[in-house]
């Protein structure tokens, strides 16, 4: 079954960086592109990032300051935050679409104080 643990979350303060990994299990990692989101509370679950085989596309809030990458032979994806604003405070969650069903992790929480 599809499985995604994510990991690295924790407080940062305004400016700082936090680096979150998500590991996958369950399906051909590889074939599929993977997504961050992130919750905070009273809001919609947002689309932060995405990645594919050719690269990443982020969210107009978060471009120039988070990189998304993974690494096929460890089915790993990460995001790494840079110059966090109190604002990026929430829930991030890993996602897969896998045959059209979307599976997500258990979400770890990212919160910056400013």
């Amino acid at each position: 079954q599809v499985q995604l643990v994510e990991s690295g979350g924790g407080l940062a303060q305004a400016g700082g960086s936090l680096r979150l990994s998500c590991a996958a299990s369950g399906f051909t990692f590889s074939s599929y592109a993977m997504g961050w989101f992130r919750q905070a509370p009273g809001a919609e679950r947002e689309l932060v990032a995405a990645i594919r085989w050719n690269g990443g596309t982020y969210a107009d809030s978060v471009k120039g300051r988070f990189i998304t990458s993974r690494d096929n032979a460890k089915n790993t994806v990460f995001l790494q935050m840079n110059s966090l604003k109190p604002e990026d405070t929430a829930v991030y969650y890993c996602n897969a679409r896998v045959f059209n069903i979307d599976y997500w992790g258990q979400g770890t929480q990212v919160t910056v104080s400013s």
